[in-house]
């Protein structure tokens, strides 16, 4: 009877410790930059997040699709109700102009553990 308690109690244990967890929560998963010419060809942009998680939220990695777009996120840990940006520079100097697309995956320790990021514009001959 007292193994059946003590099980009882670590599931019980193990469920509440389960479900606190940290939890990111952006305000836009896309950004389109619109058009911009050649001659200048870098732009940025920042998503905002917050961790509307009960425990400290980590990026643990943010990783862009194309080495034209580089993403910056600090490394402390976000405590809960906290805030933090992700900020995004695509530099399209090498690249032929025309529509691009490129995604930004986000890892956590979140309930989420992967999100996608999207920048999106439309680079245009110099005038």
């Amino acid at each position: 009877m007292k193994k059946m308690i003590l099980m009882a109690l670590l599931l019980i244990g193990g469920i509440s410790f389960a479900s606190a967890q940290a939890e990111i929560k952006f305000e836009k998963l896309t950004h389109n930059f619109g058009s911009f010419p050649k001659s200048s060809p870098k732009v940025t942009c920042v998503f905002k997040f917050t961790n509307v998680g009960d425990q400290p939220l980590v990026i643990n990695q943010a990783v862009a699709s194309c080495g034209c777009t580089v993403p910056e996120y600090t490394k402390d840990p976000i405590k809960p109700g906290g805030s933090g940006e992700i900020k995004v520079t695509y530099n399209g100097a090498r690249y032929f102009t025309g529509y691009f697309k490129k995604s930004i995956t986000v890892r956590t320790n979140g309930k989420v553990e992967m999100t996608r990021l999207y920048v999106e514009g439309d680079m245009t001959e110099a005038k």
